[in-house]
């Protein structure tokens, strides 16, 4: 019998590739006349290697790789089923098929269960049966492999993203971590102060403060300093969203509930689920959406847009606003009640004009940034230009400084100083309403004597890092005293002392 035209073309699909390293195939049987024949019908594709003694057959599965084992099923020393379940143990995923004469059910069953044979082959045997029978075993032989070292490259490559994410988690733990707020001065340590004791708890904290004072810092680091974590933070701005928009942001939406919903959405509420959520100028929301947000802080549920089933969420809410929503409650623009669940624990940041002394610390710390992310290299600041920082009102906060400082090192070219004459034109044209008062030369004014700017306030650098030091008995606790790094610090007496 001879197959089809489709079969032989089939089959041609079993020869490799001219230069393609071949299979090896192991056959064993006690008859010579039978792994000859074998070794004739697959040796021009396959590299085939027999044997008619089935323990140095065992010997040979030990020595080499082998994708296909044929083994007769009945031998004199070992029977078919007995040398599949050894090579099993060799060779576990090498396919393996029999070749037998007469068999009987009880002889399938057992070397299926103990032998694992992909396939039996009827003695006598048609050639091109058997190369196609062959093809597909080792068709199977590669899917295998393949899928094993997809398998292997999965893990090596989930083991490093788990990795990854683990040091970028941490990385972000640190990076808003209460180290990385910058501010010594009084205002800032009672800020601190809160913050270290609401973030070992679950309470509600309600932000409050201008814009640009780092109220979203703020929310980062009550977050990842608490029990929570390891968990998500998500954040949106209330006032960046039309309503419909923001409740199916924050809630989710059913598939079909409105124009342009294709398809079932989760909520912000349920991506924070065991996390935490920052609802950034809460003070924005319309009155529909602060009795949604009521139902969250009261009952722990939301409901999607389209749907008629509640969820539960498991949530930490931290809310901001640079709004008074104080007065907005007494004007009914915000409900009373809502406010009053925000703001379990209040925490109020300071404008930058209200923690002055914080700016030389802030602005080093900017200009180290910018610093880094452009590529250049700047020592600091003249004296000149941090009077002008100092002098500056500064109505946009940290953020306007930070800009101030970025705009400044873009325009610094090969200076290794940022002057005033870098600062735009509103920083530039800053005076300070705030008259220092040290005992010097200056009889009863308590201003230094001498006449040049630069001179004086050296001068009133001078007496002050002086009484700092003898107040407190080391340049930490100075530099501390001061509101400043202890590395300026030291900086600063070096310079002084060389314009002695």
């Amino acid at each position: 019998m001879r197959l089809s035209s489709d079969l032989s073309n089939a089959i041609e699909g079993a020869r490799r590739e001219a230069g393609a390293k071949p299979y090896s195939i192991l056959v064993v049987d006690d008859e010579e006349g039978v792994v000859e024949s074998l070794a004739f019908a697959l040796e021009d594709d396959y590299h085939v290697v027999t044997s008619t003694d089935p323990n140095a057959a065992l010997g040979l599965l030990e020595r080499e790789e082998f994708a296909l084992v044929i083994v007769d099923n009945i031998m004199p020393e070992m029977s078919g089923v007995e040398f599949l379940k050894r090579a099993v143990e060799v060779r576990p995923a090498a396919v393996r098929m029999m070749l037998t004469g007469q068999a009987n059910i009880d002889e399938v069953v057992r070397a299926i269960n103990d032998g694992r044979i992909y396939r039996y082959i009827s003695k006598p045997w048609e050639p091109d049966e058997l190369r196609l029978d062959v093809k597909r075993a080792l068709e199977a032989y590669g899917l295998a492999s393949e899928n094993t070292q997809l398998a292997s490259a999965l893990a090596v490559a989930n083991e490093k993203l788990r990795a990854e994410n683990l040091f970028l988690r941490r990385e972000v733990q640190g990076q808003y971590s209460f180290e990385n707020i910058i501010g010594a001065s009084p205002a800032m340590q009672r800020v601190f102060d809160v913050m270290e004791k609401v973030a070992q708890t679950d309470a509600t904290v309600l932000i409050t403060g201008e814009t640009g004072t780092g109220k979203d810092l703020v929310a980062r680091a009550v977050h990842y300093a608490g029990s929570r974590r390891e968990e998500r933070f998500v954040a949106q701005n209330c006032g960046a969203l039309p309503d419909t928009l923001l409740e199916s942001e924050l809630f989710g939406h059913k598939r079909g509930s409105f124009t342009g919903a294709h398809a079932d959405k989760k909520g912000l509420f349920e991506v924070a689920h065991h996390g935490s959520i920052f609802l950034d100028e809460v003070g924005e929301t319309e009155p529909g959406m602060q009795v949604r947000l009521l139902r969250v802080l009261q009952d722990g549920e939301i409901r999607p847009l389209g749907s008629s089933d509640t969820r539960r969420v498991d949530v930490r809410i931290i809310a901001a606003t640079n709004r008074d929503l104080k007065k907005a409650v007494e004007e009914g623009r915000f409900r009373e009640d809502l406010y009053y669940r925000l703001r379990v624990v209040e925490i109020e940041l300071p404008p930058l004009r209200d923690r002055v002394e914080d700016i030389p610390a802030l602005a080093h710390h900017f200009l180290d940034s910018a610093c880094e992310q452009m590529g250049r290299k700047i020592e600091g600041f003249s004296n000149s230009a941090m009077d002008r920082l100092a002098a500056h009102v500064w109505s946009g906060n940290v953020r306007e400084l930070e800009n101030e400082i970025q705009r400044a090192v873009a325009l610094a070219g090969d200076e290794v100083r940022l002057h005033p004459e870098m600062f735009s034109e509103e920083v530039r044209g800053a005076t300070s309403t705030r008259a220092p008062r040290v005992s010097g030369r200056g009889g009863d004014s308590g201003l230094p004597d001498e006449t040049d700017l630069n001179l004086a306030v050296d001068q009133l650098k001078r007496a002050m890092i002086h009484a700092a030091l003898e107040e407190t008995g080391s340049k930490t606790r100075a530099a501390e005293r001061l509101g400043i790094p202890r590395q300026s610090l030291q900086k600063m007496i070096k310079r002084l002392e060389t314009a002695d």
